[in-house]
């Protein structure tokens, strides 16, 4: 599969990025709420990602953009124009679905081809329009083979050509990667992530992967029980989790119970264990207070060091580019990642542990 770095940058999309708007919008379904008085705001040309577990309410959410559901309460606008109450149909916005939806009676030219047609553009200029998609996502030259001919990277792209071909304001993708192995995945996200930042998309995008998330949003919005936990940038939600849940959510991390001694200007002096960090106070008082600790900033030494906590490697998995180990400690039990390390610790063996200073471990507010 070709990468998209290969292939003309020349924008095809003539309309301008649109920006995408909820204000306080509610979905019932009976008396079940599936969204709960949510609002947030897509920035024209970014790629914002809704995540969270199933049933969290990002699919409604995105389908609701669509038109696909319709508001209970509140308000939607793209473009600045509301369409809270228009059908799919009146709402320029087009779906790249789970499953593709792919036509598997029609060749990959007729699949791109069919929205355009179905709008009463003639079949000439609607296999022109297929052509100019086909070629930009890099699959010219297979537009006379059936989807069971291609494989499920290629398909994927056809599905995302036959959403981009009437040229949208805004793209919806619903788990796009979730029928491909690990390795396409990473190849087929780096190609969407590529395409709409050549085309100045405005994206939403549905996933419950975070490593997906963090590797191909501009923003992102964690959802929890209909609504939302946090937005931000994929490095203000690893590095600055609003609660147990972001913090739990977002990649791996230890939950440790420290105590903060004191507040000083900007820095709170956090006593976990036999060790005092001193990090970003994030508006707590003294007490005490719970932190999320991502594996990686957990030091291991087989060398006791002064102040340095204790502990005792329980279990050591060998990863390639990574060891992970379970240490039993009195901060709790720890998950730590070392990285580049030749040979593991054997399982057993007292380790003492610190943290790094800089990264990776933060208070978390709302605990």
């Amino acid at each position: 599969m070709s990468s998209l770095s290969t292939l003309s940058r020349t924008p095809a999309s003539k309309k301008q990025a649109a920006s995408v708007e909820f204000r306080n919008v509610t979905k019932r379904y009976g008396n079940v709420t599936a969204v709960d008085s949510v609002s947030f705001t897509i920035e024209p040309g970014q790629l914002v990602t809704l995540l969270g577990p199933s049933g969290c309410g990002k699919t409604t959410t995105l389908r609701m953009i669509a038109g696909l559901e319709m508001a209970s309460e509140g308000q939607i606008l793209i473009g600045g124009k509301d369409v809270t109450h228009l059908s799919a149909a009146d709402r320029d916005v087009s779906m790249v679905f789970q499953s593709y939806a792919l036509f598997p009676h029609m060749s990959v030219l007729e699949n791109v081809a069919y929205g355009p047609t179905v709008q009463g553009i003639s079949k000439k200029d609607a296999n022109e329009m297929a052509m100019e998609k086909l070629s930009l996502i890099g699959l010219k030259g297979l537009e006379k083979r059936a989807p069971s001919e291609l494989s499920g990277g290629q398909q994927q792209r056809v599905a995302v050509a036959r959403a981009l071909v009437l040229e949208p304001q805004v793209l919806l993708f619903d788990e796009p990667l979730s029928n491909l192995d690990a390795k396409l995945r990473r190849r087929v996200r780096e190609d969407i992530r590529e395409l709409q930042q050549s085309l100045n998309l405005t994206v939403g995008y549905v996933t419950h992967d975070q490593e997906e998330a963090l590797a191909v949003s501009d923003h992102i919005i964690v959802m929890s029980n209909a609504r939302i936990a946090q937005t931000g940038t994929p490095r203000e939600l690893y590095e600055q989790p609003a609660d147990l849940f972001v913090a739990d959510f977002i990649g791996d991390a230890n939950i440790i119970s420290g105590e903060v001694v004191d507040v000083v200007g900007a820095d709170a002096h956090v006593r976990i264990g036999s060790a005092t960090l001193h990090l970003p106070h994030r508006n707590v008082s003294k007490g005490p207070v719970k932190l999320a600790v991502r594996p990686d900033a957990i030091l291991m030494n087989e060398d006791a060091a002064p102040g340095a906590i204790t502990g005792e490697v329980k279990k050591a998995s060998y990863l390639g580019t990574q060891v992970e180990y379970e240490v039993d400690s009195p901060i709790g039990n720890l998950f730590v990642v070392q990285y580049a390390r030749p040979e593991p610790l054997a399982i057993g063996s007292p380790v003492s542990i610190s943290f790094a200073k800089k990264r990776g471990v933060a208070i978390i507010p709302n605990a």
